[in-house]
């Protein structure tokens, strides 16, 4: 898919479809692939990390998660994006996924989000073939237990491997993953506990809104407040400075009559 640098990262862009095409494909064929869901949290962490951007922009697939990094894309390219969020996408590869027959494996969370997702596949798509679910310890790991993780997901057989350990720390466990784990892996972050149930989704109108964020600000706000007062306003002033930029260029470049 092709690629466009979004301040601080690149960007997929194309139809939603042709998000789900290229990774079920790729899933389909178990290349060692990887995808970023991005939102203007990650975008601000790569900002301030350039090794963090490294890894999301080398990842095979970037989606636009949040409806902003979508706005963005049009202010400053004329670019109609469609938005490719990860509670959107999830169901719809679980879906594909059970009608496809593709053995899908998830590895982070704890084990009570792991229970409750085992339930929801039984309940909503009892023909998928969960080949393994793994919850890592909350610490770095040995290279011994890496090692046993990784031949773990291979010889289960997963061909697409969902993996839930928050950003940055996912991204960077799917980019140290390329070329070890024969399955392409989708980092999904908060999306598995709004799927089965541990959190609620914000309504539709709120979501077209560019506002999901403050739905979740309502239910955590002591863990993200800091965080959104911090990442909101920053991923504002880069954008303005970026569109003031290209603006100021524009008219550098136009010629006098």
């Amino acid at each position: 898919m092709k690629k466009v640098d979004l301040l601080s990262i690149s960007v997929s862009t194309g139809s939603y479809d042709e998000f789900v095409h290229t990774i079920v494909n790729s899933a389909q064929e178990r290349r060692s692939h990887y995808t970023c869901v991005a939102n203007v949290h990650m975008l601000v962490e790569a900002y301030s990390d350039y090794k963090f951007a490294s890894v999301v922009s080398n990842a095979n697939v970037i989606t636009p998660d949040g409806m902003p990094l979508s706005w963005a894309l049009r202010m400053l390219y004329g670019i109609k994006q469609d938005r490719v969020a990860g509670m959107d996408l999830l169901p719809d590869l679980l879906k594909r996924a059970s009608l496809q027959k593709i053995p899908v494996f998830f590895y982070g969370g704890t084990q009570t989000m792991l229970k409750k997702t085992v339930q929801y596949i039984k309940n909503n798509f009892p023909e998928l073939n969960i080949a393994g679910l793994y919850s890592p310890p909350f610490r770095t790991l040995s290279a011994s237990e890496e090692e046993f993780i990784i031949q773990k997901i291979n010889s289960s057989g997963a061909s697409l491997v969902f993996v839930a350990l928050g950003c940055p720390k996912q991204e960077k466990w799917m980019a140290a993953m390329k070329d070890r784990i024969h399955a392409v892996t989708v980092g999904i972050g908060g999306a598995l506990p709004v799927l089965v149930g541990i959190q609620k989704r914000a309504p539709k109108w709120i979501q077209n809104a560019g506002m999901e964020w403050s739905f979740r600000l309502l239910q955590e706000p002591k863990r993200l407040f800091k965080r959104y007062a911090i990442t909101n306003t920053k991923f504002l002033y880069l954008l303005t400075r970026e569109y003031l930029r290209q603006k100021f260029i524009r008219k550098v470049a136009t010629p006098l009559n």
